[in-house]
């Protein structure tokens, strides 16, 4: 039977002790996470990669999708293989972070094996052997640094880089309402063990190519204004990155770029893919909920922070899609601070 943080009764040993104890009783560990990792997912990997290995620990790191490009420089993104099927392997367990299933890794023969299941998003089903889940983590990578602490591993220079990495950037730079004392309180440590906030910044978010410089000009001059200019919408598909000589992984961030705008409340990014998926990516602020819209379309996130995949036609899902954020930025207007 599989265990969970929310099915366990008050009087069993917590699903983080006992993910503790199947770290010290296995030696061979593969870790992955969703496809098309963000920082929260290279960071959160990353830290338990090297978290392991300071226990000895045989690790492999396996995406689906390569990291942005601005984080090849951090310490063991090189390490990190990228397939889409895992045939053969020896590990003894599974580690997957933050992806609500098994498909949404991206990965075919993760099946049929020892899995710890370690996420704080809404919506995850319980795949795992042991299931790990805590919405009110502002990131992965917070449940890393908790883990990390059990484990009894001294907090590192590599592993206080990659928690702070997952931190910074599924905050969106400090900026979601997911944030808690709890999570300053982690910040704080990393930075004790040597991390510098303003490089960290500088090696995130001031990194870019001309490249994604082009892409920011090409999405800004397209993007439409509605709800009386409080939702952004940006478009994207092949012809735009082939025109400004980009990839998917350049729009990681460029989402968030309408927010810093007074007025705008919401954005909603439609990105068309070559093999006709929609991948659909939602941002807000103060009180309007875009998770609400993505878990009716079988996604997830956060409040400010949210979104799914679907199929085409995509007039008829950039209208459904439309209409719901237009309603979450109404109700959102009923309570947002003045």
């Amino acid at each position: 039977m599989n265990r969970s943080e929310t099915m366990t009764p008050a009087t069993a040993k917590p699903v983080v002790d006992e993910i503790c104890d199947a770290i010290h009783a296995r030696r061979r560990f593969l870790i992955t996470s969703h496809a098309r990792p963000d920082g929260d997912a290279v960071g959160s990997q990353l830290a338990m990669a090297y978290a392991l290995l300071a226990l000895g620990k045989d690790v492999r790191i396996v995406n689906a999708d390569p990291a942005p490009e601005h984080y090849m420089e951090f310490p063991g993104v090189d390490h990190i293989e990228i397939a889409r099927e895992v045939i053969e392997t020896d590990a003894d367990a599974l580690i997957v972070m933050e992806s609500g299933d098994l498909a949404r890794t991206g990965i075919r023969g993760l099946e049929g094996r020892f899995t710890i299941n370690i996420d704080h998003h809404q919506g995850n089903t319980n795949y795992g052997t042991l299931n790990w889940l805590d919405e009110s983590a502002a990131a992965c990578g917070e449940l890393v640094f908790e883990l990390v602490q059990k484990l009894g591993i001294p907090l590192t220079m590599e592993i206080a880089t990659h928690v702070y990495l997952a931190i910074l950037t599924d905050t969106g730079s400090f900026h979601h309402s997911n944030i808690t004392p709890r999570t300053f309180d982690i910040c704080r440590q990393t930075v004790e063990a040597g991390v510098n906030p303003a490089a960290m910044a500088r090696r995130v978010f001031d990194s870019n190519s001309f490249g994604k410089l082009k892409l920011i000009g090409a999405l800004l001059d397209e993007m439409e204004l509605l709800a009386e200019g409080r939702l952004a919408v940006l478009s994207l598909n092949d012809d735009v990155l082939n025109a400004t000589g980009t990839t998917y992984n350049d729009t990681e961030g460029l989402i968030n770029l309408p927010l810093t705008a007074r007025e705008i409340q919401a954005v909603a990014f439609f990105k068309v893919g070559a093999d006709g998926d929609i991948r659909v990516s939602l941002r807000s602020k103060y009180d309007v909920d875009v998770r609400a819209v993505a878990s009716r379309h079988g996604g997830g996130g956060h409040k400010n922070a949210a979104g799914f995949t679907v199929k085409g036609p995509l007039a008829a899902v950039r209208t459904q899609v439309l209409d719901e954020v237009i309603e979450a930025v109404a109700l959102g207007m009923q309570t947002r601070p003045e």
